[in-house]
């Protein structure tokens, strides 16, 4: 599920840790997320952070785990209103 705020766009997501290789996979409503790193003090957010980062070339400081610090199931805000972002957002995470 992807919905647009005024604070940028929130996102829900599965987080599936210890996997060969980080990539986001869309299975139906909720987009699953492979992560490489382990679900050990908090590593895990940290490289999901960093691959969100990369993959839609926004700051770090400006994704945040909302909800689900400690579960799979997590809430992601990415603080942006820049039209292009917020398309490949919806492109990506949209059902």
């Amino acid at each position: 599920m992807i919905k647009q705020t005024d604070q940028g766009v929130i996102v829900n997501i599965k987080i599936s840790p210890n996997a060969k290789k980080n990539e986001i996979i869309n299975e139906g409503e909720i987009s699953k997320i492979k992560i490489t790193a382990q679900p050990i003090d908090g590593k895990a957010n940290k490289c999901l952070i960093e691959y969100l980062s990369k993959e839609f070339k926004i700051p770090k400081t400006y994704i945040k785990i909302l909800k689900g610090e400690t579960s799979k199931e997590k809430t992601i805000l990415f603080m942006v209103n820049d039209e292009e972002k917020v398309i490949l957002l919806n492109k990506t995470f949209g059902t």
